[in-house]
């Protein structure tokens, strides 16, 4: 895909705050008729710009879990140890995302749990014995602050 335009940008930040925005109220905001927007955003969907929607969920549902971001550090930064550790964290679904970083550690990851006594499991049973881990670094988050920016649907 070319690269996008202020006007590819603009229809991403609209559907970052309402994927459920219509093409119509989109094309209004942006400028465009309903056909070209709705081709510049089927165009970023096969383009792998737009990967996806999804829907959020309420924090203070019960059923909520608990994000735990996880710094990891490597005994060596080598192709090998980082090739083996990679391959190692597709193996566990409880890793839902895995970053390679620059700065003070070498992975950052994020998982889930319902409670401490959960993460406790997957520290002994996964984390600690990823290869070639030299240190592991973990925070619970309090809240997710982006989580909450959906715009206001009118009511009707």
């Amino acid at each position: 895909m070319a690269a996008l335009d202020a006007i590819d940008r603009n229809i991403l930040r609209l559907l970052r705050l309402d994927a459920r925005m219509s093409n119509a109220s989109v094309a209004a905001e942006v400028g465009l008729s309903q056909s070209a927007c709705l081709r510049r955003i089927k165009l970023m969907e096969k383009g792998g710009v737009i990967r996806g929607y999804t829907a959020l969920v309420d924090a203070g549902n019960s059923d909520a879990t608990i994000a735990v971001i996880i710094n990891i550090t490597l005994e060596r930064q080598t192709e090998d140890h980082l090739d083996r550790f990679e391959a190692a964290v597709r193996k566990h679904p409880e890793i839902r995302e895995c970053f390679l970083m620059t700065g003070g550690s070498d992975y950052l990851l994020r998982v889930e749990v319902d409670n401490a006594g959960e993460f406790e499991r997957i520290h002994k049973e996964i984390l600690s014995k990823l290869p070639g881990v030299l240190r592991i670094h973990s925070s619970f988050a309090i809240r997710n602050v982006l989580a909450t920016r959906t715009r206001s649907r009118p009511s009707s």
